[in-house]
């Protein structure tokens, strides 16, 4: 059973479906308990860092999380799901994260561009992705294959050992992270069409 957590930020049930695709039953709860005993557990999310974090923390969801992750098994943050993994985030002030990835959060430059071109920050739509390392999610994913991006801002690991994918938007920046049990991206693999779906399965597959 793949679990995944209501906190009342993100697109819960297409990435529900997105599991069901292909052949996954994948859980939406609200409660805290159904984390804790979770088998694999996914933390999508849109919205400000701040706001996620005080739901996160208001609905008991804090501990479970990090007794997952210290109990070794899969764990997969999707989009505002990687940044909330992080130490601090920079939006809206500085906030702090669930501290599992040493690192920060931090927004694009404003005056990014290419070719004398600016580039719109949201970075929105469609990119490559550089995978850094060999690793079962992206198990079927060719290296420079587009996904589907939706953000402003974009996270910073203390550690490059961890960064697992990266991305070019007017300069280099990580765009997923693997560190063990641990994986999550920025973008949104259930938007991200064949290629999401191949990581969705990948991470379903993880024992």
């Amino acid at each position: 059973m793949i679990t995944i957590i209501d906190y009342g930020m993100g697109n819960l049930r297409s990435v529900q479906k997105g599991f069901e695709k292909v052949g996954f039953e994948a859980k939406v709860t609200a409660d805290p308990g159904d984390v804790r005993s979770a088998d694999k557990l996914v933390l999508p999310g849109v919205g400000a860092f701040k706001d996620c974090m005080d739901n996160l923390r208001e609905g008991g969801f804090v501990e479970p999380i990090l007794h997952h992750v210290e109990a070794g098994k899969p764990f997969l943050g999707i989009c505002l799901g990687l940044q909330l993994l992080f130490s601090e985030s920079e939006e809206f002030g500085r906030h702090q994260g669930l501290g599992i990835i040493p690192g920060k959060v931090v927004r694009f430059p404003a005056d990014m561009r290419v070719a004398g071109e600016e580039l719109k920050v949201p970075h929105m739509g469609w990119n490559q992705i550089s995978l850094l390392q060999d690793i079962p999610l992206f198990r079927g994913v060719a290296d420079g294959t587009s996904v589907y991006f939706v953000h402003s801002y974009y996270v910073v690991p203390d550690d490059s050992q961890a960064v697992a994918t990266t991305t070019e938007y007017g300069m280099t920046f990580c765009s997923a992270i693997c560190r063990d049990n641990v994986m999550a991206t920025q973008f949104h693999p259930e938007k991200s069409q064949q290629v999401g779906l191949q990581i969705l399965k990948n991470f379903g597959e993880m024992k």
